[in-house]
C-alpha cells in the first residue's frame, strides 16, 4: 500500500512540473511571435513612409495589418520622417505580451 502512494504522489508531481513547464513554454513562444510581429510591422510602417514599398494606405495602417497577419494586435504606432515605433501585444491564456520595435535609419549624431 505504501508502494502505491508513493507512486501516486511521484506521479502528481511529475504532471504538475509537466504542466508548469508546459505554460512556461507557451508563454516564451507567445514573447518571441509577439517581438516578431513588432518587428515585422516595423519595418513594414517603415518602408511605407520611406517610400520603399508603394501602398496606399498610411504606415500606421500597414503595420496594423502586418501585426494581425503575425498573430497580434497593433496598439501603438509613431512615424517621425521615415522612423517607425510600434507596440504590438498577444495575449496567452489570458495575459497580454506586448513587444514594441523601431526601424528606420541610424539617429543621427
Amino acid at each position: 500500500m505504501a508502494g502505491s502512494m508513493l507512486a501516486a504522489g511521484v506521479l502528481a508531481v511529475t504532471a504538475t512540473l509537466g504542466l508548469g513547464l508546459a505554460a512556461v513554454g507557451g508563454a516564451a513562444v507567445t514573447a518571441q511571435r509577439v517581438a516578431r510581429a513588432a518587428d515585422a510591422a516595423a519595418l513594414a510602417a517603415a518602408d511605407a513612409s520611406s517610400g520603399a514599398v508603394a501602398v496606399s494606405a498610411a504606415p500606421c495602417e500597414v503595420a496594423a495589418r502586418v501585426a494581425s497577419a503575425a498573430g497580434g494586435v497593433l496598439t501603438g504606432c509613431e512615424v517621425d520622417g521615415f522612423t517607425a515605433t510600434v507596440a504590438v501585444e498577444a495575449r496567452f491564456a489570458g495575459w497580454p505580451a506586448v513587444a514594441r520595435a523601431r526601424a528606420g535609419p541610424p539617429p543621427a549624431g
